[in-house]
């Protein structure tokens, strides 16, 4: 059976107390740093030197979500960060297998992160470079999105794909998720959940991260 893990997203956290904010969610199963530069979508947030420090004072590990340009440039300085995750979106690299096959190579996890509109199934045959699979479920580029159902079927498409090739690749999903929709990315074979406002904007966000666990869970059966 899958295990329902929650990642929030620190993009809905109060930036100027960090490290309090992430002692409010020491209960998640990672950390999600969502790194944006103003080119690859049109928002810009942290760089490698804050969340290389975030990195040190961080409770449980970070997962990073590159939504930048030249990430094949970019993404091995995250991992060599000692960040347990990096991810890098596959429209913005060039030769994402060697890209994947470096970070992992650096000691971090490889996840690879595709946009609503892009499809899957090109990328299915690299499915073994990787440890991760990100299937946006809004546009990438800012919190407080609703989530897009469309994406549902892509889900389950890659999760039957992953079961029929015999690869351990997680399924994480970003955008719009709340205890509502977690049920539906679940059934569709999602595992891995990112969590911004549906965290952060709850009176005790460790309470809601449970919340958010049980629901997911229960979905797997």
């Amino acid at each position: 059976m899958l295990k329902c893990c929650i990642n929030p997203s620190i993009l809905s956290a109060d930036f100027v107390n960090l490290e309090a904010e992430l002692a409010r969610i020491s209960n998640a199963d990672a950390v999600h740093v969502d790194v944006m530069d103003n080119h690859f979508v049109p928002n810009l947030t942290l760089g490698l030197p804050v969340v290389e420090r975030i990195a040190q004072v961080s409770p449980v590990p970070l997962d990073a979500h590159l939504m930048i340009a030249d990430v094949d440039r970019w993404a091995p300085l995250y991992a060599d960060a000692g960040l347990a995750s990096v991810t890098f979106h596959v429209e913005a690299s060039q030769a994402p297998i060697k890209l994947a096959r470096e970070l992992r190579a650096r000691g971090a996890k490889a996840g690879m992160a595709l946009r609503p509109a892009t499809p899957v199934e090109p990328y299915l045959d690299m499915l073994t470079e990787l440890d991760m699979l990100l299937i946006m479920t809004v546009e990438p580029g800012f919190g407080g999105q609703s989530f897009l159902d469309v994406t549902l079927p892509k889900i389950r498409r890659a999760r039957a794909a992953i079961q029929g090739s015999g690869a351990n690749v997680a399924i994480q999903v970003d955008g719009g998720i709340t205890e509502e929709t977690i049920t539906r990315a679940a059934d569709a074979g999602a595992n891995i959940f990112v969590a911004g406002s549906a965290v952060y904007g709850a009176p005790s966000p460790a309470e809601a991260i449970e919340s958010l666990r049980a629901k997911g869970q229960l979905a797997f059966g």
